[in-house]
């Protein structure tokens, strides 16, 4: 069945996210073909969701950096054990949270789906290598691995302040690893909501889109800066974190540019039947 009869998939969708929506297809290569309330659908919940993970990574990092100016201000044992245990709670939290806005968009496309006349799938299996790819792939896990290495190197050194910042470190790289697998995962396995061949297209753009955003280590690079690394006294510690980060920095920049974009990823796993 043709694109035209989309329009009856939300009645209450808004003319401005059809608007955003034309804007997205023309700036993926797609700008022959028209908006339908079922991409905007999909697409304004993408963006909500990004805009709520955001603010909750924000709270996120605020909550490591008051755990330790906390400790600062009063050094008692017994106050680290306790800000460590809610630490961890938070990271919990986190996960938990950050799952709550994938069922979410889990929903909202499942019911946009329902409406479909008929469901079309991928001609190939949509896997990591395709949706992430292996640069991106091996930079995240290269990046996670890195900053753990470094964390776990204050630990051996006797300045309780070093320790006990690395404490806060790791704790928090967990919950941000945890969380971001967890996202990809679903990602990965989220069930196809598409009809035709262009629909499958803006399909994969999104997973794509979402693989690579959730994917960014820059949370990575905030939590030394606010777990208290900087104001230890181990001069080749504070000295590591800076050329990490701008490594990092350079390393994304360099994938970015040389990568295919999301676009044209989408329309080459489309050829690949």
């Amino acid at each position: 069945m043709p694109n035209e009869t989309l329009p009856d998939v939300d009645p209450a969708v808004r003319p401005a996210d059809l608007e955003r929506a034309g804007v997205w297809l023309a700036g993926h290569g797609l700008a022959d073909v028209g908006p339908t309330p079922l991409l905007a659908t999909r697409l304004a919940a993408r963006r909500r969701t990004r805009l709520a993970a955001s603010v909750l990574l924000a709270a996120f990092i605020i909550a490591v950096a008051l755990t330790y100016t906390g400790d600062t201000v009063d050094g008692l044992g017994s106050y680290r054990r306790w800000s460590l245990l809610v630490l961890t709670a938070m990271v919990v939290g986190l996960v938990l949270a950050q799952s709550l806005l994938d069922w979410w968009v889990r929903r909202v496309d499942r019911r946009a789906g329902a409406t479909l006349p008929r469901r079309a799938a991928h001609p190939v299996r949509l896997g990591w290598r395709t949706v992430l790819g292996w640069p991106r792939a091996a930079f995240a896990v290269t990046t996670f691995a890195g900053a753990m290495a470094l964390a776990i190197s204050a630990l051996t050194v006797p300045v309780s302040t070093a320790r006990y910042a690395a404490v806060v470190l790791l704790i928090g790289l967990c919950g941000v690893a945890v969380g971001m697998f967890v996202q990809l995962r679903h990602i990965l396995t989220h069930p196809v909501v598409a009809d035709d061949e262009v629909s499958l297209t803006a399909d994969v753009i999104m997973r794509v889109e979402d693989a690579r955003n959730v994917a960014a280590p820059t949370v990575v690079w905030c939590l030394p800066v606010v777990s208290g690394v900087f104001d230890t006294a181990l001069g080749w510690w504070n000295a590591a974190w800076p050329v990490f980060i701008v490594l990092g920095v350079i390393t994304l920049a360099l994938i970015n540019a040389w990568t295919a974009r999301s676009g044209m990823v989408g329309r080459h796993a489309m050829s690949a039947r």
